[in-house]
């Protein structure tokens, strides 16, 4: 007797017809009763040597179609549990090599040092050989981080790499590194110089201290450069960040005076033209004013403080992008005030569905989901949203 694979499950497994969960298993594949898998027509060979042991993917055996359909049934089923139904629209998947910005761990071992990502459910440090996902200016940088770290990470203590790659190159956050002597430093200097960096900061437990930035380190958002923060946050993948960007726009298209809530650096208050932007990380808000002064950007915590309803009121469209934990406190204060269009940009299906119930028991209208595969072959599912409020 065999049991086909219907669907993919929320940590990646398959699940068959009859609720068995098989690793590695896509829709179309069957499990025979011996436990034999036998790979149908969306099971692809995995394109790098370190999966499935390196945590940064975990579905590289689905094809495009099977991915597709993973990022919408997240959705449906994050949704469902909260008895909402919408149109699913169809998901967009960032290319392979496409990640512009990634954290990597790095570990003195042997005589020479891991550097890549954890690996699966482990923090063993799968040491990065090639890399499917990172863009192309990244991943050049692994080797010579391997040889430059090796003098600076202490035995048995892993550090941190952040690397995003910005206007003008890769800015690099070096976390729980030794340097502390003029050796070490100047070493630091001649790598960035080296590898032509757009800045080289570390972070020895103090904060981050930048070393080298020749010139400032910027990112262009809807044409326009902004300063950014050392350890700042960016969509993951530039064709990512426009089709988020452009679903935003449709979300509140209509609406005249729209206010950006979790603004980060402005990504969609830029893409908007909105007049409020509101954001807890003071150098992100201190960079979005500095690049738009006309823009009325307020340093603040809208999870302690968020928008009550008499300040919503001088809004008719609200932009919503926050952190995975969602935005309950500012939603609840959403659904007791009519506005006119609500975008929601969510890297939690969970929490997203969780609002979504409160914004529709409120009274508003759940019109459409884009999901969002920027992270490549993970389990990472993003969204844009919209909704209609009353009247």
């Amino acid at each position: 007797m065999s049991d086909p694979v219907i669907r993919i499950a929320a940590r990646g497994d398959g699940v068959t017809a009859s609720g068995r969960h098989v690793p590695f298993g896509v829709p179309g594949d069957v499990l025979h009763d011996r436990g034999e898998l036998l790979p149908g027509p969306h099971h692809q060979a995995p394109p790098c040597r370190h999966f499935p042991e390196c945590g940064g993917c975990q579905l590289q055996h689905a094809d495009d179609d099977a991915y597709r359909g993973y990022l919408g049934s997240r959705i449906e089923t994050a949704l469902a549990q909260h008895a909402l139904t919408t149109e699913i629209r169809e998901p967009h998947l960032s290319p392979p090599r496409s990640r512009r910005r990634a954290t990597l761990r790095a570990l003195k071992v042997g005589g020479g040092v891991a550097i890549g990502f954890n690996a699966a459910k482990s923090h063993r440090i799968v040491d990065m050989r090639e890399c499917h996902v990172l863009r192309s200016e990244l991943f050049a940088l692994i080797a010579p981080l391997r040889r430059l770290l090796g003098d600076l990470l202490e035995p048995r203590r892993p550090a941190e790499v952040q690397l995003t790659l910005v206007d003008g190159g890769v800015d690099v956050l070096l976390k729980e590194i030794a340097a502390d002597d003029l050796q070490s430093i100047e070493g630091l200097g001649a790598f960035a110089l080296a590898q032509d960096l757009a800045r080289l900061a570390i972070d020895r437990g103090l904060g981050p201290e930048t070393l080298f930035e020749p010139r400032l380190a910027t990112v262009t958002l809807s044409g326009r450069p902004l300063g950014f923060p050392v350890g700042g946050f960016l969509q993951a993948t530039q064709d990512g960040e426009g089709v988020l960007a452009a679903s935003v726009r449709e979300a509140v298209s209509g609406g005249t005076r729209v206010a950006d809530l979790f603004a980060g650096l402005g990504t969609f208050a830029l893409a908007t033209g909105a007049i409020y932007a509101a954001e807890a990380s003071r150098d992100a808000a201190a960079a979005l004013k500095s690049a738009v002064p006309t823009m009325a950007v307020e340093h603040r915590d809208l999870y302690r403080r968020p928008l009550a309803p008499d300040e919503l009121a001088r809004f008719d469209a609200i932009i919503l992008d926050p952190p995975r934990a969602g935005a309950e406190v500012q939603v609840r204060a959403l659904a007791s005030r009519a506005v006119g269009r609500i975008a929601y940009v969510s890297c939690n299906p969970a929490t997203f569905a969780r609002d979504a119930r409160l914004l529709v028991d409120g009274g508003y209208l759940l019109e459409w989901v884009r999901p969002v595969g920027q992270f490549r072959w993970s389990t990472h599912v993003e969204l844009a949203a919209a909704f209609s409020g009353r009247g």
